[in-house]
């Protein structure tokens, strides 16, 4: 008697999931970032619209590297702007020239600072050009969406959730002046947490840590600069002031793209979810030409362990 009265309950709530409507899967938006930042989380997307739920990716008609026809278990929501393909190559082409400048260290800081905000402007213009296109606005708030999920590197996905209030999911590897820990309240102790473009180790002196200071404070100036078209689209959308902090603060979730054991030893916020390895989903077999190097790795190991040995012992 004792099992049937338990399973009246179970079959009730059985009977209940099934019950169309209950059972269904979610709505997902999902605001991507170029380059290899689309491509690590396109494999997720597939995954997640596989399972049953419906996933719309939100993209501008002239996209880099998002050019694939083939057909996908998401849908492709597209929206008109007034970039020319040639233009974010050229923005690409002075990214990649800039970095192998050989240049004096403070020179080389201010010429990737130059580099950095002029290709982020020129993607962030497609996102303005977004909230300018009123069919594509009133798509997404008829829509009926769940959820957001967007890299944040370019902060059209950040608005866009803010905008229509929806909760926000991060795929994300990082972000400039640490934003990614400081929005989450998360601790980076400057004594051993060395900050971009310090190119310290975590085991500093007393005038690198000086140094690593000066860098932090000097991130609060040049992360506004960077940033500042998406401040000021997102306090016009908004029809508030906000801060970088305001908007990324507004995650429910993150998933973190790299692996917990090759950062920094730091606390993390319980929403923080480590997924590293996924952008290594598409394996493919090692070239020909490198498939010796793993061999003779392991030779110089085994023969570095002999020396050893060598002088210990005899």
């Amino acid at each position: 008697k004792m099992a049937l009265r338990l399973c009246y309950p179970l079959a009730a709530w059985i009977f209940i999931l099934l019950i169309p409507g209950l059972s269904e899967g979610g709505k997902l938006l999902v605001v991507p970032a170029f380059g290899s930042h689309w491509l690590s989380m396109k494999e997720v997307i597939e995954k997640v619209a596989e399972r049953g739920h419906e996933v719309v990716v939100l993209k501008p008609e002239v996209s880099w590297n998002m050019r694939q026809r083939q057909e996908h278990a998401y849908a492709v929501k597209a929206y008109p702007v007034s970039n020319k393909l040639e233009e974010i190559e050229d923005s690409f082409q002075e990214y990649y020239a800039a970095h192998l400048k050989d240049m004096p260290f403070p020179l080389k800081l201010i010429e990737l600072y130059r580099v950095y905000v002029q290709i982020f402007n020129t993607f962030f213009l497609q996102c303005r050009e977004l909230f300018n296109h009123t069919e594509t606005m009133r798509y997404l708030n008829q829509s009926g969406f769940d959820a957001v999920i967007t890299d944040p590197s370019i902060m059209c996905g950040v608005t866009v959730a803010n905008y229509f209030s929806l909760p926000l999911v991060f795929f994300m590897r990082g972000m400039p002046c640490n934003l990614h820990f400081e929005a989450a309240q998360c601790p980076s102790p400057l004594s051993y947490i060395p900050r971009t473009f310090s190119f310290h180790s975590d085991r500093m002196t007393f005038f690198q840590r000086v140094g690593n200071a000066l860098i932090s404070f000097l991130e609060l100036w040049y992360c506004n600069g960077y940033y500042h078209d998406a401040l000021k689209l997102s306090s016009e959308v908004l029809q508030r002031d906000v801060t970088l902090t305001d908007l990324l603060s507004s995650a429910s979730v993150s998933l973190m793209r790299f692996d917990f054991v090759f950062e920094y030893p730091r606390p993390a916020m319980p929403n923080m979810v480590f997924i590293g390895g996924i952008n290594c989903a598409q394996k493919e077999p090692l070239p020909q030409v490198y498939s010796h190097f793993p061999k003779k790795c392991k030779y110089m190991l085994y023969g570095r362990l002999v020396l050893l040995f060598c002088l210990v012992f005899f």
